[in-house]
C-alpha cells in the first residue's frame, strides 16, 4: 500500500474514533440533544469503502452517518456544530445527528427511518440511468434493516432496471439489542442478494484494507453497467445502539473478544509491521486530528443557533398567472 493512502485510512479512522468520542462528552455534558448514534468499532467500514468510490458519486446513510460525512468530505466542524443544532452545521442546525446533508459534497443523509435509504438510493440510481452517467450510488444499511419490506423490493427493482446502486450493510450483529441470529432467518445478508439476481460478498469489516479492496471491485462492477452488487461487512459496535443505550445485552467476554479485533488499533499495528508509516507517522496524525477534534467543538460552541426555524418548512405558494407572488 502506497504511504499517501495509508496515511489517509489512518487519519480518517483516528478522526472518526476521537471524534465521535468527542461526540459522547458533549452530549453528557447535554450540548447535543436528541438521539445520538455512535461508530466506535465500525470505522474500516466507511474508511474502506468510501476510499474506493469517486468524486461525484453519491453517498445515501443511515442515522449512524458522522464517520460517513467526513471521509467523504464534510467538515469536522460542520457536522458537529449540526449535533449542536447551530446554524453553521451542514443542515442548518435543523436535522441534528440523524439527518446530516451536504448537496454539494453529494452526500444525501442521514435518514432516522430504518429502511428509508434504499428507496432514494433505487431514486438517485434510476436518475443517473436515464442521463447515461458514470457515477454510482453507495446505500449503506444496517442488518436489522435487511428485514424491511423496502430493502427487498429495492434490489428487485434494481436488479430489474440495472441501476447504478452499490448496496453496503454494515453488519454489526445487533438490531438495537436484538442479535442476528435472532431476528434474521439467514444471517448472512449477502446471501438475500442472490434471490434478486445480484452479486454479493462478505467481507470482514473490522479490516479496512479487505473493505478497501472488495468495495474497488463492487464499484467497478457496478460502474461498468453490471447493475447492482451487495458487501456485507462484518464489523461492530463498541458503544450500545444510542447513548440512551447501555448494552446491558452483551457479555463482557463478546465485547472483550472484539475489542481485541479493534479495527483502528489493527491497521496501526498492520501499518507498522508492512513499513507502510512510521511511529513518527502515526503520532503526527493523532495528533493532527487532537487539534482538529478540539477546534471543531470549539466552532460548534461558539456558532449561533438558526434563526429562522419555519425557514424551508412550506412551499412559497404559485402564482399560476404571474409567477410567484
Amino acid at each position: 500500500m502506497q504511504h499517501k493512502l495509508a496515511r489517509q485510512f489512518f487519519y480518517d479512522m483516528t478522526l472518526a474514533r476521537q471524534f465521535e468520542q468527542a461526540a459522547a462528552e458533549q452530549y453528557t455534558q447535554g450540548k447535543i440533544g436528541g438521539f445520538l448514534h455512535l461508530y466506535p468499532g465500525e470505522e474500516a467500514v466507511a474508511v474502506g469503502s468510501l476510499h474506493a468510490a469517486e468524486a461525484g458519486d453519491y453517498v445515501v446513510s443511515t442515522y449512524r452517518e458522522h464517520v460517513h460525512a467526513m471521509v467523504w468530505g464534510v467538515s469536522p466542524s460542520a457536522v458537529m456544530a449540526e449535533l449542536f443544532g447551530r446554524a453553521t452545521g451542514c443542515s442548518g442546525g435543523y436535522g441534528g445527528s440523524m439527518h446530516l446533508y451536504d448537496v454539494s459534497r453529494r452526500f444525501l443523509g442521514g435518514y432516522a427511518i430504518v429502511g428509508e435509504t434504499f428507496a432514494i438510493a433505487a431514486g438517485v440510481g434510476y436518475w443517473l440511468r436515464l442521463n447515461d452517467s458514470t457515477h454510482i450510488v453507495i446505500c449503506y444499511f444496517g442488518d436489522g434493516a435487511a428485514n424491511q419490506g423496502t430493502f427487498h423490493e429495492t434490489l428487485n427493482m434494481a436488479s430489474l432496471w440495472k441501476l447504478p446502486v452499490l448496496f453496503v450493510c454494515e453488519n454489526n450483529r445487533y438490531q438495537i439489542g436484538t442479535e442476528i441470529h435472532r431476528h434474521s432467518a439467514v444471517p448472512d445478508i449477502y446471501r438475500h442478494a442472490s434471490a434478486y439476481g445480484i452479486d454479493g460478498r462478505q467481507v470482514d469489516g473490522m479490516d479496512v484494507v479487505a473493505v478497501y479492496e472488495a468495495t474497488r471491485s463492487a464499484v467497478q462492477h457496478v460502474r461498468s453497467g453490471n447493475g447492482p452488487y451487495l458487501i456485507e461487512c462484518e464489523t461492530y459496535r463498541y458503544r450500545g445502539h444510542s447513548m440512551a443505550d447501555s448494552g446491558a445485552y452483551r457479555s463482557a467476554l463478546e465485547l472483550a473478544e472484539l475489542r481485541a479485533r479493534d479495527p483502528l488499533a489493527l491497521f496501526r499495528e498492520r501499518a507498522l509491521t508492512q513499513e507502510w508509516l512510521n511511529e513518527s507517522d502515526c503520532q503526527e496524525v493523532e495528533k493532527a486530528v487532537e487539534g482538529v477534534v478540539v477546534d471543531a467543538v470549539r466552532f460548534a460552541d461558539e456558532s449561533p443557533p438558526p434563526t429562522d426555524l419555519s425557514k424551508d418548512v412550506y412551499a412559497v405558494p404559485l402564482d399560476l398567472y404571474g409567477g410567484r407572488p
